[in-house]
């Protein structure tokens, strides 16, 4: 059996220093990805996780049934989660925790692959890049996923290094933990399957690795039948074209100066390993490559052969490939004293580069929906009324509002519709703001989108003109608009 070999002269550290050192950074990366959380309100996705887990488990089947059904192993998570507090804090925590768990297992597979000094370069790339600050701090699924991945190369490393029947179960339910958080994950499992037939015997292949692969792919297999029949759910999504890939390393690293240089590094990276590797450093070089870029390949491919599905987000478990080929790079090189500067360095560039970023997404719009400024932007007296453009926006007003908020004249109840994330609502606009003189309305988008809405026509047809408009910073961002009768 074949076993990975180092780059560069091995570094044997003190076994407690190498079992103590991917917690410490797993730390770090996960104080990163948490500090400032608080500052970035929640926007339209995350509203959409509260709401979800705030539902019986029933509920959540009903929900999962009709829109979002990929995301119910993560809603069912939530659900339990969300009984201790839904303060944004707590319900962006997981994510954090997740970063950090993926950081841990990032410096191991990095320590497995090349040194102990390319794995810890790893992980503090993974904790200085923007997307981290993005997705570490949000309350959807997306970091879980990355720490999935991250802990299945792990896993397969071991199986394939020592194929014991015990290491083999672990890759499969880590296959299951990448497909249970959430559906496009799986997209990285090609290159796994990659590296296991360069380096296994047949029957190991055959015996050990398949029916790991197949047995972990089960809920990837139901979560994709089921979010199949959802289509309509995501037909907000428009086609991509094969230029979207120019965007991906931007995406990766949550900042165009931060990924374009990275990511060229990380190319560096995998040649290097490549070139200088034995033939299984020469398999996992292929591994590594493929979990960088067979997900936005493939993302592209199936909006192109079933239905668009290419959303940026959805990548982002391409985050630790980027750090990982990146640190492996500059860790590479021969003498220890270059090579620590070298990899220092590194991570200073990037996270200086991506600073700005980071600041951005730790303001108060820095997930794009700044619903406390429409709040406070109302300027609501006794007697006025709101409509919203869209049903879902009411959920944030129902979080973050106060008392002073207009009168919810369409509103039928206070739960959701148990088929989504809307609100039950009056159909007879006119008749619901009769006597009122001002109408808040407020929509996602710009301030162009609100006349095609059909709640804002509805406004404008009861005789309603609109007085004042303000939108909210970048796009899509909210707009508050007051109607008064005309």
């Amino acid at each position: 059996m074949t076993s990975a070999a180092t780059l560069s002269p091995p570094i044997t550290p003190a076994p407690r220093r190498r079992r103590s050192s991917p917690w410490w950074m797993a730390l770090a990366a996960g104080v990163a990805a948490f500090g400032g959380t608080g500052s970035a309100t929640l926007n339209g996705d995350e509203l959409a996780t509260i709401s979800a887990a705030s539902r019986s488990l029933a509920g959540l089947w009903e929900l999962a049934r009709h829109i979002d059904g990929h995301f119910l192993p993560y809603y069912v998570f939530m659900h339990f989660w969300a009984k201790a507090g839904t303060a944004e804090l707590w319900l962006r925590l997981p994510s954090a925790l997740a970063i950090a768990v993926a950081a841990g297992f990032l410096v191991e597979l990095g320590r497995r692959l090349h040194s102990t000094r390319a794995g810890v370069t790893a992980a503090a790339l993974l904790a200085v890049l923007p997307s981290v600050s993005y997705y570490g701090a949000f309350a959807r699924s997306y970091s879980f996923a990355a720490a999935a991945v991250v802990f299945s190369f792990w896993a397969l490393h071991r199986a394939v290094e020592a194929p014991a029947a015990r290491r083999w179960v672990l890759y499969g339910a880590s296959v299951a933990l990448v497909c249970c958080t959430h559906l496009f994950a799986v997209l990285v499992l090609p290159a796994q399957l990659v590296v296991a037939a360069a380096l296994l015997p047949g029957r190991t292949l055959l015996l050990r690795m398949l029916p790991a692969l197949a047995a972990g792919g089960v809920p990837a297999l139901v979560l994709g039948l089921v979010g199949y029949g959802e289509r309509h759910a995501i037909s907000w999504i428009p086609q991509r074209g094969p230029d979207v890939l120019l965007k991906f390393p931007k995406m990766a690293a949550g900042a165009a100066e931060v990924g374009v240089p990275l990511f060229a590094v990380a190319l560096a990276g995998a040649a290097l390993l490549w070139l200088r590797g034995s033939p299984a450093v020469r398999a996992w070089a292929v591994a590594l490559l493929g979990w960088l870029l067979l997900p936005p390949l493939l993302l592209l491919a199936v909006s192109h052969l079933v239905t668009p599905v290419y959303v940026d987000r959805y990548l982002f478990v391409t985050a630790p490939a980027l750090a990982l080929l990146a640190a492996v790079a500059v860790a590479g090189i021969s003498r220890s004293g270059p090579a620590v500067a070298a990899c220092c360095a590194l991570v200073l560039a990037a996270g200086v580069a991506g600073a700005a970023q980071h600041v951005t997404v730790r303001e108060s719009n820095g997930r794009f929906e700044d619903i406390p400024w429409a709040v406070r932007r109302m300027d609501a007296r006794s007697g006025d009324a709101i409509v919203f453009g869209q049903s879902t926006a009411r959920a944030g007003f129902d979080y973050y509002g106060d008392g002073s908020m207009p009168d919810d004249v369409l509103r039928v109840g206070s739960a959701p519709q148990p088929d989504g994330f809307g609100y039950p609502e009056r159909g007879d606009v006119a008749a619901a703001l009769e006597g009122r003189e001002r109408v808040w309305v407020v929509w996602r988008g710009a301030k162009s989108a609100g006349p095609r809405l059909p709640r804002v026509k509805a406004v404008m047809s009861a005789g309603y003109r609109q007085e004042s408009a303000w939108h909210s910073a970048d796009l899509p961002g909210l707009t508050v608009a007051l109607y008064t009768a005309g």
